[in-house]
């Protein structure tokens, strides 16, 4: 091979190199826009009744028909020990020794009961949801937060999708109805 040849092949290679450069770096905005996107939590709230159905009257059927669902919506257990669920009034359930198993929900129940792998109770003898307005947060064991839902004069829109509202646990903290 000549010494001409041999310098043009090694230009072209140059410049083939040079070029799939600029392209990936040309690219690299995109991919980047991409991480920037708010991904959905692996555990949301999903749906909430806020207020019962029937006649307010402090009864545990009353307070077991106000609640909250959490939906794991991953293939995966997800270990909850430790995270919390809180409304505005700062009153705060926090979750001991559940594991929320992949691509099931669970129904947080504000009176008493029985805890399953379904349904867990709140133990409180005072709703916990104001019906007029209120936002439920959920917080990792870590106090970071997870997901919200808000309704009345506080609603917000969560990325764009509207919801549906319709272990053992903390008995310290017993709920009060403003």
């Amino acid at each position: 091979m000549s010494t001409s040849a041999s310098v043009t092949a090694r230009r072209l290679t140059a410049a083939a190199l040079t070029a799939g450069a600029l392209v990936g770096a040309m690219a690299l905005p995109a991919s980047a826009s991409d991480h920037a996107r708010p991904h959905l939590p692996e555990v949301r709230i999903s749906a909430v009744q806020y207020d019962a159905p029937g006649r307010d009257d402090r009864s545990r059927s009353s307070l077991n028909r106000e609640w909250v669902e959490l939906t794991n919506t991953t293939r995966h257990t997800i270990n909850l020990d430790g995270w919390t669920l809180k409304n505005e009034d700062g009153r705060t359930y926090t979750f001991h020794h559940y594991r929320l198993e992949g691509r099931s929900t669970v129904r947080v129940h504000t009176g008493e009961g029985r805890d399953t792998r379904r349904d867990l109770f709140q133990d409180r003898n005072r709703e916990v949801w104001d019906n007029r307005s209120d936002t439920a947060t959920l917080r990792n064991d870590h106090g970071r937060f997870v997901d919200d839902e808000s309704w009345g004069r506080n609603r917000h829109h969560d990325g764009g999708h509207d919801r549906n509202h319709g272990g053992n646990h903390d008995r310290d903290h017993r709920g009060d109805r403003h």
